[in-house]
């Protein structure tokens, strides 16, 4: 899959490509590298508590709702919250369903004064597929990386 930097370097490319106000983008698969090379580095999972309990969640992930359900209103605690759980200093990658939640999370994130800050593409359940439904086009889930129901 390549170096710890290498994963990196891809990453900060597509920021660039994506015109990303953050480090950079992983896929699930490089994320998960990522986070298994690069100590101290953090897994922030965003979906709402609902999501957690019902689709899966990832060992170890800090989860820190972006949008509170069921009225998905913004957190306005959620930079207080990553301060609390995340050091500062630390390499965080964000994750919610698709990326989109997880991108304005990652783009809080810099502007709370985090430096290192990563989306991961694709999210925990991937892309819609033809017939609406998620699991089956990318993300987490489908990449087989670790998660656990409920």
């Amino acid at each position: 899959m390549g170096t710890l930097s290498d994963l990196l370097a891809l990453a900060r490319q597509r920021a660039i490509d994506l015109d990303l106000s953050y480090q950079g983008a992983l896929t699930p698969a490089e994320a998960w590298q990522v986070l298994q090379h690069a100590p101290g580095a953090r897994l922030v999972d965003v979906r709402t508590r609902a999501e957690l309990d019902w689709v899966g969640r990832v060992p170890g992930a800090v989860e820190i709702e972006w949008l509170s359900y069921p009225a998905m209103q913004p957190n306005p605690n959620f930079a207080a919250q990553l301060k609390h759980q995340v050091d500062h200093e630390a390499l965080v990658l964000f994750l919610c369903r698709s990326g989109a939640r997880s991108d304005a999370a990652a783009r809080a994130a810099c502007a709370a004064g985090y430096s290192n800050c990563y989306n991961v593409l694709e999210g925990f359940e991937g892309d819609r597929d033809a017939k609406g439904q998620r699991n089956h086009i990318g993300g987490w889930r489908h990449a087989g990386l670790p998660w656990q129901q409920g």
